[in-house]
């Protein structure tokens, strides 16, 4: 008994989860994962174990909160993608994607690589950049010169776009404007609050349903006031949801 216990204290709380996971007790090993995430490290993996233990649990929406939150740490974790691309195929609601084809393009790029590679990657692109100047001034044939000089233009470009992107992945798990439906059902008011009349719009969304979060207030509740969000569905739809009823990612 005393050795069994010693064995437990020693192992880490990521490995008392995998155990957990292992032997099906979803639900503790998703506690030992956050409690993981919140005592001993925040990694990608972690979040990806979790997302997979939520899932087998029945929570929809905590597990596409996980993978999302995985791949904010690492654009690159293929496997949290691919789950996340699972389970949204599962989820009652899919909103339809409205987005400009340009947008989706550099979303796609981002998930290329990891914050520190674009950094590198501006870093050596920045160095190509260097060259490029040096082959415009030091060279004596024409198109040398001009090889350097629309190179280096393009290379230029090139780094600043990878200095974007490498900025806006390492930004992106600071950011807490977009949420996931945790409740099986709720409701989306055309006002923030719960009372609603007949010139009121309501619609409901279910589980594991993002959205973006654009403002909150507090209105009136049953029990006192409560939080409300102003979210966006997509480009085109825009309403209320009690802010109970999602999490932020």
């Amino acid at each position: 008994m005393l050795l069994a216990s010693v064995a437990a204290t020693s192992a880490t709380l990521s490995q008392q989860a995998d155990s957990a996971y292992m032997t099906e007790d979803y639900a503790t090993a998703a506690d030992l994962y956050k409690r993981s995430l919140a005592e001993e490290a925040t990694t990608p993996d972690t979040y990806y174990n979790l997302g997979n233990a939520y899932w087998r649990n029945g929570e929809a929406g905590n597990a596409i909160i996980s993978y999302e939150r995985a791949l904010r740490l690492d654009p690159s974790h293929e496997d949290a993608r691919t789950n996340l691309q699972f389970v949204r195929t599962k989820i009652q609601d899919l909103p339809e994607d409205d987005s400009a084809f340009l947008s989706n393009l550099h979303d796609s790029i981002t998930s290329w690589m990891t914050p520190n590679a674009w950094a590198w990657t501006a870093f050596v692109l920045f160095l190509a950049v260097a060259g490029m100047v040096a082959l415009y001034i030091f060279s004596s044939g024409v198109m040398l010169r001009k090889t350097g000089f629309f190179g280096g233009i393009v290379l230029l470009c090139l780094c600043l776009y990878s200095i974007i992107v490498a900025a806006q992945t390492a930004s992106a798990p600071h950011r807490h404007d977009e949420a996931v439906v945790v409740v099986p059902t709720t409701l989306l008011s055309s006002t923030p609050k719960a009372s609603q009349g007949s010139a009121d719009k309501v619609v409901a969304i279910h589980e594991g349903t993002k959205v973006q979060v654009v403002d909150s207030v507090m209105a009136p509740g049953v029990e006192g006031a409560e939080q409300w969000y102003d979210v966006k569905i997509n480009n085109s739809t825009r309403a209320w949801l009690r802010a109970k009823d999602v999490r932020r990612i």
